[in-house]
């Protein structure tokens, strides 16, 4: 089990991000120690890094505690030998669509700025014959 300070240095997230996680029920260490300090797994940094990663995805807070609530429930469901439930297999699937469309729109968006890049550096690049002699 660590602490909170090495599992922040670990992550790159500060303390107080953690805490407020933590608040918020998004990511709940698995114990604390009797002096009180929160003590986190190797499965709760999983948790953190994961969160920490879709953040920066257009998703609130309250978003992400959704969809980790459905995530969790599903692991649970599959974890005792039930199959996935209907409801959460369609919500599953309407983020599951949600990504899959930011995806190709991050494709167009690339692709677009490769042939920018391409029209800049053929542009910027000095051409044979263009130099006085």
């Amino acid at each position: 089990m660590q602490q909170i300070g090495e599992v922040a240095t670990r992550v790159g997230l500060s303390l107080r991000t953690i805490r407020h996680w933590d608040e918020l029920g998004l990511v709940t260490p698995s114990a604390r120690s009797t002096g009180g300090f929160r003590l986190y797994t190797e499965d709760d940094v999983e948790r953190l890094r994961f969160v920490k990663t879709l953040k920066p995805l257009d998703l609130g807070l309250d978003q992400i505690r959704a969809l980790m609530a459905v995530i969790d429930g599903a692991r649970a469901d599959l974890d005792a030998g039930r199959p996935v439930g209907d409801d959460a297999r369609d919500r599953l699937a309407l983020y599951r669509t949600a990504a899959e469309s930011q995806i190709e729109a991050l494709h167009a968006r690339i692709h677009g700025l490769e042939l920018l890049s391409r029209e800049l550096r053929a542009l910027s690049e000095p051409r044979t014959g263009d130099a006085d002699d």
